[in-house]
């Protein structure tokens, strides 16, 4: 029996008849490939832009996007819940530093679409909108014509396009392989135009950039809800230009698709989410609301819980399908709020104002794709991935509803300022590898059928196995195979099919949008990470990558119990990690380490003091790829100079990249901490407690606060809405102390009053209106001494004194002995002197 061809790294195309030049070409129409298109002609007016499209330009997968648009638009709502919803959708597979970028940059993106045209629906107000959707706490979806979302946008995006001379358009062009020059950078790419016009046939496009919005690749399932055009070309592509493709096995199924009739195929509609957001809810055929129980959210769950939960009952039942019931709407809502929907469902003789709409889950979106960095860059250079074809970290293991229409404006924006400002150029095209054939066209179905049956929603070690069997026969045939539109499409969806059933039998685990039957636990310990393909003369080479931000359960364990919180701790190695590394990375240890040398390290104490921080210097070094950590000391322990505060064992690289973080934290926490033990000290045998102020970096109060607590102080107010805190400028802003104190009493009734005087004399107000600590600001210590006595008389001890201002190690023993309840050292964290630590690596 003949061996199966090997999956082509070039496909068989008859020579470029033809050729364009422009600065940069954008494969897709979707909302993300017209996005970068508009910004890049804006930023840089003179450049020559050309978009490539498969269809018609309005044609492709925005425009079938019913739900909407999120983004954090409601006063009570913010960036940091939107960012939590999206992480626990994600499954701990998202990169919160793309997440984070997405919720903070998504509200301007979406008003610079409105500004492009786009009308989304408003209240009688006039005021956006807004409503929810599956895994969303909030009310925070943004829609258009109820149900029409995708159909606008595309609208008011091809519309602006159109009207934009100094973007070129080709229609009817299906993308074939990308161009590259000696140094393999993308130089541009090789397409065929469908039919007759100024250009026809193969032909190729010279740029200086390179971006795939094609996106996605449902059709490599029999039902999906994708267009014809979604057959994964430019993951193909880049896989055969030997680009890095990550979590291709996260391939979400939308719970709700209207189920056509056993054995439909092809694209099926779509049921939106917003449905479910508005009160319809699912049951089985006796009636049963089967979500409750499920999940918190019942039918509002992230969809990978639900398509789960509608499938076991599936099973259960002997079903192939279940119900969406939204008869409660009544006929008027069906009408204005989901009129795409009720139409759709009315042509297939369902009304779902009198009657529930038969659903079962298809193939929906790709969370996965060509891995792209946080401004769209892939792991080529000039090659650039946006919307579904790319995988920035958004998603995860499986997609937040209405995110990804906002993943395609953030990041084609981001991709359309880096393209601006680093301006590619590379050099002329080479010839590329030879092509090894294409597969029949006649074996789409075939691929389809078997993806459908096992590596589908449902995936095991048989399935998987049998489908990759049946892939490789689909790639021979007995005949010679032209080089056409069906056969070029047919070998794209090969290639996606065959490397994303490889990654889902390589995932041994149930995370997300994946689940393994056999495998159904998720799995933290082997398993969080990433699964990245490339493709190379020998074949596919797959490997796995520990998530890049994954920080150990225990550390995040133990900083829970420290009163930190672990998302914030990680947030913080973010922002560090990105302002520490910039675009290339450590260039020194890349340089001059070769990438498989280990070492181990020591962190060691230079001079005697406090320690505190080691949790969070350990979770940088594990962040940058640690392979093991031992620590000696304890947060809080008195350590010498000499002492080994932790072990580090690990790639050279890593441990050195991450060595000015983990030590930036460690010595100015430590610093702290031994500042406060001092103070401390100085008072012990005094009833008197020393404690921190508001003084603290930003960004870092909590962790600073965190060790000042390891130094043996206490901590006071964590922000502004703590307690009230009236100052001077406060008295005379308000007309006197008193008015001040009525004012905020009357606003805040519940809230505890401090007071801040200069003055002994203010002493007797103050406690006249019945305030609850006095703040001392600057006193003498008999001035001291005397508020204590009349603070005992007048108020019983019920009043807490502090002392603050002017206050010195030296005079700290006499403040505390006059029996004030505090002393408030705002150099604890203000200026406190870092400890002394350092990293020895061993010899």
């Amino acid at each position: 029996m003949m061996s199966a061809p090997a999956i082509p790294l070039r496909l068989t195309a008859p020579a470029a008849g033809w050729t364009v030049e422009a600065d940069v070409v954008v494969i897709g129409s979707g909302v993300a490939g017209l996005t970068v298109a508009l910004r890049h002609a804006e930023l840089q007016p003179s450049a020559k832009v050309l978009v490539v499209t498969k269809d018609v330009l309005s044609a492709g997968s925005t425009r079938w996007a019913q739900g909407g648009i999120a983004a954090v638009l409601d006063p009570r709502d913010t960036p940091e819940e939107h960012l939590n919803d999206t992480l626990v959708a994600g499954v701990g597979l998202c990169d919160t530093r793309a997440v984070r970028a997405l919720v903070t940059d998504g509200p301007g993106a979406l008003r610079r679409l409105m500004e492009r045209g786009a009308r989304f629906d408003r209240t009688p107000e006039g005021e956006l909108q807004l409503t929810r959707e599956g895994g969303h706490r909030r009310r925070r979806i943004v829609h258009a014509g109820g149900d029409a979302t995708g159909a606008e946008v595309q609208r008011a995006l091809v519309e602006a396009v159109r009207a934009e001379p100094r973007i070129e358009i080709i229609e009817h062009a299906l993308v074939l392989d990308l161009l590259k020059d000696a140094k393999g950078r993308a130089a541009g790419v090789t397409l065929h135009v469908m039919g007759e016009g100024a250009r026809d046939g193969v032909g190729a496009v010279r740029a200086k950039a390179v971006v795939l919005a094609t996106g996605g690749m449902g059709q490599v399932y029999a039902a999906t809800t994708n267009p014809p055009v979604s057959t994964g070309d430019g993951v193909a592509l880049a896989l055969r230009a030997g680009a890095v493709v990550r979590d291709i096995e996260f391939v979400q199924f939308h719970p709700t698709v209207l189920w056509l009739g056993e054995g439909s195929t092809g694209q099926q509609p779509l049921i939106s989410e917003a449905v479910r957001g508005e009160g319809a809810y699912l049951v089985d055929h006796a009636g049963e609301r089967f979500m409750q129980g499920v999940h918190e959210l019942a039918d509002l769950a992230p969809r990978d819980v639900v398509a789960k939960a509608i499938l076991r009952r599936m099973r259960e039942t002997g079903r192939d399908h279940l119900y969406l019931d939204g008869r409660a709407f009544g006929r008027e809502k069906w009408e204005t709020r989901f009129p795409t929907i009720y139409a759709v469902c009315r042509e297939h003789g369902i009304d779902p104002a009198t009657e529930p709409i038969p659903v079962a889950p298809a193939a929906h979106y790709a969370s996965g794709g060509v891995r792209a960095d946080l401004r769209g860059r892939t792991s080529i250079d000039g090659l650039y991935a946006c919307g579904e074809v790319a995988c920035t970290g958004v998603h995860g293991a499986n997609r937040l509803a209405s995110n990804s229409l906002l993943e395609g404006l953030v990041f084609a924006e981001r991709i359309a300022e880096d393209i601006h400002a680093t301006r590619p150029a590379p050099g002329e095209p080479v010839a590329g590898d030879a092509a090894t054939g294409l597969v029949d066209p006649r074996a789409r179905p075939r691929i389809q059928g078997h993806m459908s049956r096992g590596a589908s929603v449902l995936r095991s070690r048989e399935s998987l196995l049998a489908t990759a069997g049946a892939l490789r026969d689909a790639r021979w045939t007995p005949v010679e195979v032209p080089a056409c539109t069906e056969s070029w499409e047919t070998t794209n969806l090969l290639t996606v099919a065959t490397v994303l059933t490889g990654a889902a039998a390589a995932r041994l685990e149930t995370r997300g949008s994946h689940w393994r039957e056999d495998h159904d636990i998720r799995d933290d310990n082997d398993w969080l990470g990433h699964l990245d393909v490339t493709l190379t003369e020998e074949g596919l080479r797959m490997t796995y990558t520990p998530h890049g931000e994954a920080m150990p359960p225990r550390l995040a364990q133990e900083l829970g119990a420290a009163g930190l919180d672990p998302a914030e701790v990680d947030a913080l190695i973010d922002r560090a990690l990105a302002e520490d590394l910039g675009e290339a990375g450590d260039v020194t240890s890349l340089a001059t380490i070769p990438a498989e040398q280990t070492c181990v390290a020591d962190v060691v104490a230079r001079k005697d003091g406090v320690v505190a921080g080691l949790a969070v210097a350990e979770a940088v070094f594990v962040r940058l790829g640690a392979a093991r950590t031992e620590r000696r000391a304890k947060d809080g322990e008195r350590v010498r100079a000499g002492d080994v505060l932790m072990t580090v064992e690990g790639p050279v690289r890593a441990v050195l990249t991450a060595e000015r973080n983990a030590l930036n934290l460690l010595t100015h926490l430590s610093g702290i901490a031994t500042l406060t033990a001092r103070w401390v000290e100085a008072v012990s045998g005094t009833a008197a407690r020393v404690r921190d102020s508001r003084k603290t970096l930003p960004g870092l109060r909590a962790l600073e606060k965190y060790a000042v607590r390891c130094g043996g102080g206490v901590n006071h107010r964590m922000s502004l809405s703590d307690a009230a805190l009236i100052k001077d400028n406060h008295v005379v802003a308000a007309g006197g102390v008193a008015e001040a104190f009525r004012a905020v009493r009357e606003r805040y009734p519940d809230l505890p009053i401090e007071v801040e005087i200069d003055r002994l004399d203010q002493l007797e107000a103050v406690l006249e209106e019945g305030a609850e600590e006095i703040l001392l600001d600057n006193f003498s210590i008999e001035d001291t001494s005397r508020a204590v006595q009349v603070v005992k008389i007048r108020a019983k001890n019920r009043v807490a004194l502090e002392a603050s201002g002017g206050l010195t190690l030296e005079s700290a023993r006499d403040v505390a002995e006059t029996g004030v309840d505090y002393l408030a050292v705002g150099a604890l964290t203000h200026s406190a002197p870092a400890l002394d630590i350092a990293l020895d690596l061993r010899g």
